[in-house]
């Protein structure tokens, strides 16, 4: 074929060398260089065909390479604005739903949302080496209990070369249910190094809000997750004021039981520049009645409170992702899913991901369970990343 189109190939005839059966089911990347017109084409595999059998994108690598020098150039920027243990900052609530027709959504949204107000916003000292600064401002919606109603973020520095703090975009993120936030530290890690300002949120009753007497009541936990709600809304505006952030380019990512939360939060208002959910999904009274592992510890702790069934879907109702969902913007929220997920099942994220109008690149399945799928963060967070640092659109 080479010998036949000799002197003949454009970029299309040239891509065509790639296909079958030159490429095998194992092909995953194809890229064409066309180094003459400074582009080339990319064509990635996907769950269900090699690259071959996939569209190729044009990219063009002039502007790729003057897009990366002006990221740099602004990465150098050092604000004067101070940065220390102690400074303060003032914030105001932007939450502004849009307009909604559909009466459960309204209902859902008068239970979740509150009178936007100023709030102050402060920086703390870490005592366990969990990122380099602390992030303390107040609770949208207080509990009543003091050290759970001011917020606690854990501040991961983009760096440069030269370990100094720089401008750069900046994403919150938002743990899983465990105790020790391992996942959701460790994502914002992963993130930080590759030059993103991250700020893990500490949900109610986590971390440096978690108080003595803490009820574990059925209600109790619902009240957690609306003030979680809240809280991970607010904190877009509070990291807004955050010197070296980017204003215009601040993420949301959850997992598991974060996910959930982000997935809830996002379809308050479309604020957040992009939105990553991770291993979570839609029909939490489904996922609560018929998983296994974490979801079942969840299901027995409301069933010990003395909670029917009926009880249970009343109360997780007042914070279901799916009655949100059609007010995401499919454009700028993936869902990452594990195939034999048997916490969250992949059905349930499937419904989400169908109730937000996401095509097949914004729904990632992964060969993996609910706890292997740690295996794949790598991709995952260079995934996000690439997604994070992408200009803001206008009409979102």
């Amino acid at each position: 074929r080479v010998q036949k189109g000799f002197g003949k190939f454009d970029a299309t005839a040239a891509q065509n060398l790639m296909c079958r059966p030159v490429a095998m089911d194992s092909n995953l990347h194809n890229v064409l260089f066309v180094p003459e017109d400074g582009v080339f084409y990319v064509a990635n595999a996907d769950h269900k065909n090699p690259a071959a059998d996939r569209p190729y994108a044009k990219l063009d690598l002039n502007e790729l390479i003057e897009t990366k020098n002006r990221s740099s150039a602004r990465s150098t920027s050092i604000s004067s604005t101070p940065i220390s243990i102690g400074a303060r900052y003032h914030a105001r609530d932007t939450l502004s739903p849009p307009r909604e027709t559909n009466s459960d959504a309204v209902a859902c949204l008068n239970g979740l949302c509150w009178e936007p107000a100023s709030f102050d916003v402060w920086l703390d000292g870490v005592d366990d080496k969990h990122g380099d600064l602390l992030v303390r401002f107040p609770s949208a919606v207080p509990s009543g209990q003091a050290t759970n109603d001011v917020v606690a973020m854990e501040w991961y520095q983009a760096r440069d070369k030269e370990k100094r703090p720089v401008v750069a975009p900046a994403a919150v993120i938002v743990h899983e249910s465990g105790s020790g936030m391992t996942v959701g530290r460790l994502i914002a890690n992963g993130l930080r190094q590759k030059g993103i300002h991250t700020f893990m949120i500490q949900l109610p009753h986590y971390g440096k809000r978690k108080g003595p007497d803490v009820s574990r009541s059925g209600d109790q936990l619902m009240l957690a997750m609306k003030q979680g709600i809240a809280d991970v809304r607010r904190a877009k505006d509070a990291v807004a004021m955050i010197p070296l952030v980017d204003p215009e380019r601040i993420s949301l990512q959850g997992t598991s039981l974060g996910g959930f939360v982000t997935a809830t939060t996002a379809g308050l208002d479309p604020a957040y520049h992009r939105v990553f959910i991770l291993l979570a999904g839609g029909d939490l009274h489904g996922v609560m009645m018929q998983g296994k592992k974490d979801a079942a510890k969840m299901r027995q702790a409301f069933q010990q409170g003395g909670m029917t069934e009926n009880e249970l879907k009343q109360l997780l109702d007042t914070v279901e992702p799916l009655r949100l969902a059609h007010r995401l913007v499919p454009e700028k929220t993936w869902i990452f899913s594990g195939k034999y997920d048997d916490v969250v099942p992949l059905e349930n994220c499937n419904r989400l991901a169908k109730a937000a109008s996401l095509d097949e690149d914004h729904h990632i399945t992964m060969l993996a369970d609910h706890y292997s799928g740690v295996i794949y963060l790598p991709t995952i967070i260079q995934q996000i990343h690439d997604h994070m640092i992408e200009a803001p659109s206008r009409k979102n």
